[in-house]
């Protein structure tokens, strides 16, 4: 089964284009500047608001899954749009769709979020993201989308972050009521990919079951790699001119229940070290 990353050069992306890889089938992957470092992948430059380059890469490749791990911020055109366009082109195609959404479709008014809740974004990326899940599934029912939350792992870019302000090398804070629910990247691909190959489809979350704030994810973080923890600077998101919600939980419990995948919480991934992708139960 020939498999199109869209965004497989991204964190996310070259996560899913390893362990596809690693299981012998060499995917295609997309990228918006440059390839990522997989040579055995077939790589494609695509500019997500081009709709007929999209169609050429779909047409060229002949994928049976394409898994959009795309990061397109606040452009409502690489955001919201494209993945509507994806979703239509994979319906005509008849190809299976898993397409990355995002806690940010939440503004933490309620603070717990199950797959029933229903987005009510406060900033331009979360609204972006939110359209997208409505356009997706609205054209294309059997679709999978599944939110997530704060990605971590090697690489990350919160890890890069804790490395640089504890080594003073970076202005900032570590915000102690900005709370979420921090997945492993290794994970996540997997619970992504295991969704993929069932007959899944709707809202699902995948995130870690641990719900921890930033300051608190960047101790575990300067444990893990012998940072000293007390140079890391706190301060409140509430008192920062970042929007954004503070406290968002998505509850991942009814995918889990469908998965041989374990989705770690933040403790569990930072007490050890990671070396591949999660083993089954």
């Amino acid at each position: 089964m020939t498999t199109l990353i869209i965004g497989g050069s991204g964190f996310l992306g070259a996560e899913l284009v390893r362990q596809v890889t690693a299981a012998e089938q060499p995917p295609a992957a997309t990228y918006a500047t440059r390839p990522g470092d997989e040579a055995q992948a077939v790589w494609y430059p695509l500019d997500l608001r081009d709709a007929a380059r999209m169609d050429a890469v779909m047409s060229e490749v002949h994928p049976r899954l394409v898994i959009n791990a795309s990061s397109g911020g606040a452009d409502w055109g690489v955001t919201a749009q494209a993945p509507i366009r994806l979703a239509m082109t994979a319906a005509r195609q008849g190809v299976r769709l898993v397409h990355v959404s995002s806690d940010a479709v939440f503004s933490g008014a309620r603070v717990h979020y199950d797959e029933s809740s229903l987005p009510d974004p406060i900033t331009p990326y979360g609204a972006a993201k939110a359209a997208a899940e409505t356009g997706v599934l609205a054209v294309y029912p059997e679709a999978v989308v599944a939110r997530t939350s704060l990605i971590i792992g090697g690489g990350s870019a919160h890890e890069r972050l804790v490395h640089e302000l504890a080594a003073g090398t970076r202005d900032g804070a570590l915000f102690t009521d900005d709370i979420r629910c921090p997945v492993h990247v290794a994970d996540l691909a997997a619970a992504l990919l295991e969704l993929a190959s069932g007959n899944s489809s709707g809202i699902h979350h995948v995130a870690g079951p641990d719900a921890v704030s930033r300051h608190e994810l960047g101790i575990l973080i300067a444990g893990r790699d012998g940072l000293d923890a007390s140079r890391l600077p706190t301060g409140l998101r509430s008192d920062s001119p970042m929007p954004g919600a503070l406290d968002v939980r998505l509850d991942s419990r009814a995918t889990q229940r469908k998965l041989s995948t374990t989705l770690r919480g933040a403790r569990a991934v930072l007490h050890g070290v990671i070396a591949g992708p999660p083993r089954a139960n």
